[in-house]
């Protein structure tokens, strides 16, 4: 079983955790802790609360405080309110240890098959989640950014709570569809001599060190593999969305984030060439300008449809 978790953890994170962004900046704002959705949610707000709102969503295993100081501190300057929390099972947030751990060879053969698989928790709920949130601190809308994980959990908050989300921004995500490419040949080649002995314990220490809580990764990814294809839901999302992927992403190749733009009507795609399942520094200042320009298009266009009336 060890070995098992150990294998999962790499596949998911090996590209990820390449970059190790500082978080000196998020920690000096004091984590908070309030009861959402029935379990606690542990959060931080950085700016001035006056001003517009943005919420931002991590990916598997991933406390807060991944988003790192570059993204948060630069969507802040550019005149923002910034909520970025723990989703559940990492961080301060509630966490489902009692439950155990899924026997992920099992779990995955079920999928294979079609059959549900054992999960605490869904997609559903932690988009329930993000929404108690926003109530709990009392967020009446947001411009919602989500993570790989964080985005497949984004793309159900516009779409089950549309009148919440102000814009979409979805990065290095997926709709689930089944017709999308698998994890690429080159990438499950790296990852074979990493999924097991020193080297993968070398890994999970790093990631715990980074803000990663292993121990929730199997059980969110197997949340993930319960929502199954969600394509006709993220058809339905109305709100402006930007959908930003890696061209050189082997995890969630970049067929999957064209689908997502294809789905959702309207929305602007944005490939960047040297951009894997994880945001080099030199993608950072690139990434950040798209999100803050989509985000600010929207709040001008509010002003001006209010300026007409």
């Amino acid at each position: 079983m060890r070995k098992a978790v150990a294998s999962l953890i790499l596949i998911i994170f090996t590209c990820v955790a390449n970059a190790d962004f500082p978080h000196t900046y998020i920690d000096q704002h004091p984590l908070k802790t309030v009861t959402a959705n029935n379990i606690e949610i542990s959060y931080r707000e950085i700016g001035q609360r006056e001003n517009p709102k943005v919420l931002m969503i991590m990916g598997l295993g991933a406390s807060n405080r991944v988003h790192g100081d570059y993204l948060v501190r630069g969507i802040e300057q550019a005149g923002y309110h910034v909520l970025i929390f723990d989703n559940r099972d990492t961080g301060g947030s509630t966490r489902f240890n009692d439950w155990g751990q899924p026997t992920i060879w099992l779990q995955l053969l079920k999928n294979r098959l079609g059959l549900r698989v054992n999960t605490p928790y869904t997609l559903d709920d932690m988009a329930a989640d993000t929404v108690g949130l926003m109530d709990a601190v009392d967020y009446k809308d947001a411009h919602v950014v989500g993570f790989s994980m964080g985005g497949m959990i984004a793309q159900k908050v516009a779409a089950q709570y549309p009148e919440r989300v102000r814009s979409l921004t979805s990065v290095m995500s997926t709709t689930g569809a089944k017709h999308l490419p698998q994890p690429t040949k080159e990438a499950r080649k790296a990852l074979a001599s990493l999924a097991s002995g020193a080297a993968a314990d070398e890994r999970a220490k790093a990631l715990s060190e980074r803000g990663f809580y292993l121990d929730s990764m199997p059980r969110q990814y197997m949340a993930i593999l319960d929502a199954g294809d969600r394509t006709a839901e993220t058809s339905t999302i109305k709100v402006r969305t930007l959908v930003i992927h890696g061209a050189e992403d082997g995890l969630i190749p970049p067929l999957h984030g064209q689908h997502t733009a294809e789905v959702i009507k309207g929305s602007e795609l944005v490939i960047f060439p040297v951009m894997g399942h994880n945001i080099p520094d030199e993608v950072l200042p690139k990434l950040l300008s798209r999100i803050t320009s989509h985000m600010k298009s929207i709040d001008l266009f509010g002003l001006q449809r209010e300026t007409q009336y």
